[in-house]
Order: structure tokens, then C-alpha cells, then sequence
């Protein structure tokens, strides 16, 4: 057995050990004090998913006025409920879900740069390129704390890298000939095609780096590409249309238009677009310092010093992906972390291949050199992550769920209040406790009608009561402040304050009395009371 097939082995099942890691401690929070601020941590979990929670809640999926993404965005809610199916509703279900589907990408990732970097003689020894990747990817910190989280970035980069996969197997259809066999992957990239898009509709921005591949198969030549790319890209847009003309446009229109209504801005517009280049681009190091500059080096040495990279087609898709990414955080200029997941998967595929590629120089001397060089980036990359990785397995926190627990024994113990509870975070409370809730901040309808038209029994809100939320609750309810809840380290959302509604009109004594008779009494706390960590306990 040769050195390098040693080597592949031990860096698949270190691989194998960090991606198990993944699965650890599925109910804890997103870490404090890591070096991503990322709003999704309150949020999104649950919004996107909140179609299948409230369908196998209520059985309905649907709630008029409220926010109702999965109008625009119906494949994780979807994915989400065929698992609920079996599993019910919780956060371990929806977590574990996100974490397969990382592993999904890990699988698609290796078989499609196995693909592109083959030995070209049988004396070249075993590729290492797909193993590192996988590597990285499974060490990667960034990583591990989004690919744990039930948003839409995982799954929209695991159908990103399996149409890739897809496109780098078509082949001309001869219909006379045994070329009819090639027609699956023009079907199967069809349907590819406007999953992504009704993922995340952002997916559109990687279609270049798609049909690039498919340009490549087509052996670079225009009509061909044509006959290749043409019935997949007809075909996708034939079912996106189907389902926007036959469900949304007759039934949801008004919610499709506010989910994008709701994000109609761009930041580029408000900042010097040079300043706003230079944020998207820098920002990028959120993946981690060394691998982010290890990658512009890999781009300067195969654009001036080894330009057969270029000729393997894996390698321009890969930069088309981030490239078509990065252009659409540039015009948004909300940089938001979990966004550059999206770029931090191709970028370190790219790394692992210019590292390999690196190493394989001919001859023997430069090659033991060029080796020990790129173990050492390896090591050098894969270590640091390794231990900060470790270091969020070993210390994880709860305060978020331990949060969410408190409100759901305070709710169900109050016999003469709606369930309902009124907060920007109510669907991952809900994901949480299977308590149903409403949005305070996004709907079709305005906070002041939907409250009147849902009649919440709690408002759970971060830090305050914003004056918008006062003025939309004060003229139904009265707000009594019966608990709050650490979580968190953000100084904008790291007091979790619950309030019961009690309608306006009802006599103090009979809130103060409902309040002694339903309220467990180590979470009632007064206005700037935390409670203890042995009360949450409780």
C-alpha cells in the first residue's frame, strides 16, 4: 500500500470522527462569544421550517397575515415534514435533518472531485484533493456551528454541489443510438434546477457556474452546450412556473411578494461601493484566516505560475460559484455570516484541489519537498479548527433552550390564557416546545390586526418592549412582566423577558391572583430581575 493511499485513509477517518462530532449536543445553543454575530440564531430555524411545524401541529401550514415564507421557499419546510412525520416536532429532529444533509454534500463534494482529479498516469498515486476538502469541511468551525442549524443554506449547497454532479455527467443524446441512457441527468437537472430557487431564491446567482460545467461536457463548443443546456433549463423553468402560476400566483400571492418586499433593499446603495467590495471580501476571513488567504495564494499561483488547473472544469465552476455568490453579498451588503457558508464550501474544495495539485509536481525530489510543504498547509489549516471545534463540543450551552422550557411550563400552567405567544422568536420557540406562535415583526397584515385577529395570551420579547409593539398591544392589552431568561451574548438580545396579556379592563386583583395561582413562583421576577441559574434549573 503506498504512502499516499495511508494518507487518504487517515484523513477520511479523521473526517469521520469530526462529522460524527456534529451530531453532539443537537439541543444547544449556537455558541456564545464565537466570532460569528448572527441574527438566524433567534430566528430562522424556526421560520423556515415553520410551515411543517405548524402543519403537523394544527394541520394547517398556513396562517393568514402572519409570515409565511414557505410561500416563496416550500422545499426545507417540505423536506422538514416528511421527517416529522416520523420523528414529531423538535429541534433534534430538525438539527439532525440539517446535519444529513451535510452529509450529503460531503458525499456529492468527494465523488465529484474524485471526478476531476484521476491520476493521469497509474504511477501518480492516489489523489488526496477530494480527502482533503472533506477534511476541512468536517474540521471547519464555521462550519460546524451552521451546518448544525435548520436553515436553508445546507440544503441549498448540498443541491448546489448534486447539479454539479449532475452536469459533469451529461453527454450528447444520440436518439437513434445508446445515447438515449443519457437523458436522466437532463431530467435530474431540471428538477435540480427550480429546487434551489424555491430553497433559497438566491440559487439563481449560482446557475453560471451550472451551465459552465455543462458548457465544459459539451466540449466548449456553443450549439452543443445548447442541446445539453436547453431541455434542463426549459424543463426547470417550465416547474417553477407550474408552481407559481397554478399555486401561488391563484392562492399566496400577496405573501410571495411581501417575502421579498421584506428584503427589497441593498445595502450597496447606502455605503461608497468601494467600501462595501472591500467588507464583502474581507469578511470572507469568517471561515477562517489561513484557509481564506491559502486561497487567494492558490488563485495567484494558478493564474500565473500553473494554469492547468484551469483546463480541469470542476476548478472555473468552482470560482463561477463563488463568484456569482459573492456579487449577490456585494449588492445585499448584509453580510451576515451564515451567508458566506455559501461561499466557504467552494472556496475550501478550492484550496484542497491547489494544495494536491501542489503536490503532485513531477519529479522525485520536488516531490517529497512539495509534500512535506503541503502537509504542512494542511496541518497548519486542519489543526487550529480541529481544536476550536472540539472546544464548542466540550462546552456547550443551553440557556436559549433552557429559556424556552421556562416560558412553556409558565404558559401551560396559566389555565385562562391563550397558548399563543406573540415574538419575533415564536417559531423556534415553537420548533422548541410546540407552542404555538405568531410574528411581532414581519406579516402581511399589520401587528395592530393581527393581533386583534389572533388574540395572543404571552408576548415574549429581547430586552424591551419596542414602541411599535406597545402601541400595537397597549389598546387590547395590558402587559404583565411575569419572567425573564438569560440567553445569549449579544447585548441587543441577551434578556429574554416573557409577558402575559391580560386584557384591558380585567380588575388587579384578579391578574394578581391568576398571576400567584399559575405562575411558578422561582421564575416570577420584577422589572431588571434575572433569575438565578438554580431557578432555571427549576
Amino acid at each position: 500500500m503506498s504512502w499516499s493511499r495511508v494518507v487518504w485513509m487517515a484523513l477520511l477517518g479523521v473526517s469521520a470522527i469530526f462529522f460524527a462530532l456534529h451530531f453532539v449536543h443537537l439541543t444547544a445553543d449556537f455558541p456564545n462569544h464565537s466570532p460569528w454575530m448572527d441574527w438566524s440564531k433567534y430566528t430562522d430555524e424556526g421560520w423556515y421550517g415553520d410551515a411543517a411545524i405548524r402543519h403537523y401541529a394544527s394541520g394547517h401550514w398556513y396562517w393568514a397575515g402572519d409570515f409565511n415564507p414557505a410561500v416563496a421557499l416550500p422545499v426545507w419546510p417540505a423536506v422538514e415534514l416528511l421527517v416529522f412525520r416520523f420523528t414529531g416536532v423538535s429541534v433534534v429532529a430538525a438539527r439532525a435533518l440539517t446535519v444529513c444533509v451535510f452529509g450529503l454534500t460531503l458525499i456529492t463534494l468527494y465523488v465529484l472531485i474524485e471526478r476531476h482529479t484521476r491520476p493521469r498516469t497509474s504511477g501518480s498515486g492516489q489523489p488526496l484533493a477530494a480527502a482533503i476538502a472533506v477534511l476541512f469541511l468536517c474540521t471547519s468551525p464555521l462550519l460546524y456551528v451552521f451546518e448544525r442549524m435548520a436553515i436553508l443554506e445546507p440544503l441549498l449547497i448540498a443541491l448546489m454541489a448534486l447539479a454539479l454532479l449532475v452536469a459533469s455527467t451529461m453527454r450528447p443524446i444520440h436518439l437513434h443510438g445508446r445515447g438515449v441512457r443519457w437523458v436522466w441527468p437532463m431530467l435530474l437537472l431540471a428538477v435540480l434546477l427550480p429546487a434551489m430557487v424555491l430553497t433559497k431564491t438566491t440559487a439563481i446567482c449560482l446557475f453560471p457556474a451550472i451551465f459552465y460545467m455543462v458548457w465544459a461536457r459539451a466540449g466548449y463548443r456553443v450549439r452543443p452546450a445548447l442541446r445539453l443546456a436547453l431541455p434542463p433549463a426549459l424543463g426547470g423553468a417550465a416547474l417553477w412556473c407550474a408552481y407559481f402560476f397554478l399555486l401561488v400566483r391563484p392562492h399566496y400571492l400577496e405573501d410571495y411578494r411581501y417575502l421579498f418586499s421584506a428584503n427589497a433593499y441593498t445595502g450597496i446603495a447606502l455605503e461608497p461601493v468601494a467600501n462595501v467590495i472591500l467588507n464583502t471580501i474581507t469578511d470572507g476571513a469568517w471561515m477562517g484566516a489561513l484557509i481564506y488567504v491559502v486561497f487567494f495564494v492558490v488563485i495567484a499561483l494558478v493564474f500565473f505560475w500553473r494554469p492547468r488547473l484551469l483546463a480541469n472544469p470542476l476548478f472555473p465552476s468552482l470560482l463561477l460559484w463563488i463568484g456569482g455568490y459573492f456579487a449577490f453579498l456585494t449588492y445585499h451588503n448584509n453580510l451576515q455570516p451564515r451567508y458566506y457558508l455559501v461561499v466557504a464550501v467552494p472556496i475550501t474544495v478550492v484550496v484542497a484541489m491547489g494544495i494536491d495539485s501542489f503536490r503532485q509536481r513531477h519529479g522525485r525530489r520536488t516531490t517529497i519537498v512539495a509534500s512535506v510543504l503541503a502537509a504542512t498547509v494542511v496541518l497548519a489549516i486542519a489543526v487550529p479548527d480541529a481544536v476550536e471545534q472540539v472546544g464548542y463540543v466540550l462546552h456547550p450551552t443551553y440557556e436559549f433552550e433552557a429559556a424556552a422550557q421556562g416560558i412553556k411550563r409558565i404558559v401551560l400552567a396559566d389555565k385562562t390564557h391563550s397558548h399563543l405567544i406573540l415574538s419575533i422568536s415564536g417559531s423556534d420557540l415553537t420548533l422548541m416546545t410546540g407552542l404555538p406562535s405568531i410574528d411581532d415583526d414581519f406579516g402581511t397584515l399589520d401587528l395592530d390586526v393581527r393581533v386583534k385577529q389572533y388574540r395572543p395570551g404571552w408576548y415574549a420579547s429581547w430586552n424591551d418592549v419596542e414602541d411599535d409593539k406597545a402601541d400595537a398591544l397597549t389598546p387590547l392589552y395590558q402587559l404583565q412582566r411575569v419572567a425573564a431568561f438569560p440567553a445569549y451574548d449579544d447585548p441587543d438580545r441577551n434578556l429574554l423577558i416573557l409577558y402575559r396579556l391580560d386584557p384591558v379592563g380585567e380588575t388587579r386583583h384578579a391578574a394578581r391572583r391568576r398571576a400567584r395561582r399559575h405562575i411558578p413562583k422561582p421564575l416570577v421576577t420584577s422589572l431588571g430581575q434575572q433569575p438565578s441559574s438554580d431557578q432555571l434549573q427549576h
